[in-house]
């Protein structure tokens, strides 16, 4: 009954990346794909399935996981470095300590993770370019870019989210997220039915004012009082009616150049 209960949501999540692939074109024939592995449920789950499309579909692309140690006091970078070796991927351990930067910079009781992602990001940009890589894959899910589009709407002012694919900031780097038509609750149970070795983020989980926190209460209670309010904000991200917003350089057709937002 496992075994029946795994495959079924294997196929499930592997259709979601499929489906998000053809939209999207996020990887194809001669792509490598460098994976960041945080040691967290999603970045494994990620890992895991895009092995699984790389068994099935019928061109070469090749996938290499990649660590990030950021000299967090205590971060067991053996963990993942030991299931990179048993489930055989090709990997790359780095090790940078933005730890430090980030206890100087940022002031007490201020949140982490914006300071923190953003060092993480560059020197994970930084490896894609000396690696090769032409497509950066990262974890995020359904749930990510929903809460982000909530936290941007309502702390900095911004209709925004996270899209599953766009260039980063280098100008030269593909972001893609092949998990972003995936429910969070289906890669948690993912991630628990093949016990991946999860190591939980004690910096940022520590901290009690995450406003990602916040948001994810709220949408959990606004899905208990309706189950399609998440099928719903999803089909609201691809169905932008901007005649009817207030922005008049996208009601002219114009781009607008980019604001800080919220993206970690």
């Amino acid at each position: 009954m496992a075994q029946d209960s795994l495959s079924k949501l294997e196929k499930k999540l592997l259709g979601r990346i499929a489906s998000a692939n053809k939209t999207f074109e996020l990887f194809g024939p001669g792509d490598k794909v460098m994976v960041g592995v945080s040691g967290g449920k999603d970045s494994y789950a990620l890992m895991y399935l895009l092995r699984e499309i790389q068994k099935r579909v019928p061109w070469q692309f090749d996938i290499v996981g990649v660590n990030l140690d950021q000299g967090h006091p205590g971060f067991p970078a053996h963990v993942i470095e030991n299931w990179f070796l048993s489930e055989g991927f090709e990997y790359k351990m780095l090790t940078q300590n933005t730890y430090k930067v980030v206890l100087e910079k940022v002031p007490e009781g201020k949140t982490y993770c914006s300071l923190c992602s953003r060092m993480r990001r560059g020197i994970l940009y930084a490896a894609a370019k000396n690696m090769g890589a032409t497509k950066l894959a990262l974890g995020h899910h359904r749930d990510d870019l929903m809460e982000t589009l909530l936290m941007n709407l309502f702390y900095s002012g911004q209709l925004k989210s996270m899209p599953p694919k766009v260039y980063a900031d280098d100008g030269v780097n593909v972001v893609i997220r092949p998990l972003a038509y995936c429910a969070e609750e289906d890669i948690a149970e993912y991630a628990r039915i093949k016990d991946f070795p999860i190591i939980p983020c004690n910096l940022c989980g520590s901290q009690d004012n995450m406003k990602r926190q916040d948001m994810k209460a709220l949408l959990a209670k606004l899905q208990s009082d309706n189950p399609n309010v998440k099928g719903n904000m999803m089909s609201a991200m691809g169905n932008v009616q901007a005649t009817h917003l207030l922005d008049l350089a996208l009601q002219r057709g114009q781009l607008r150049d980019e604001q800080p937002a919220v993206d970690c």
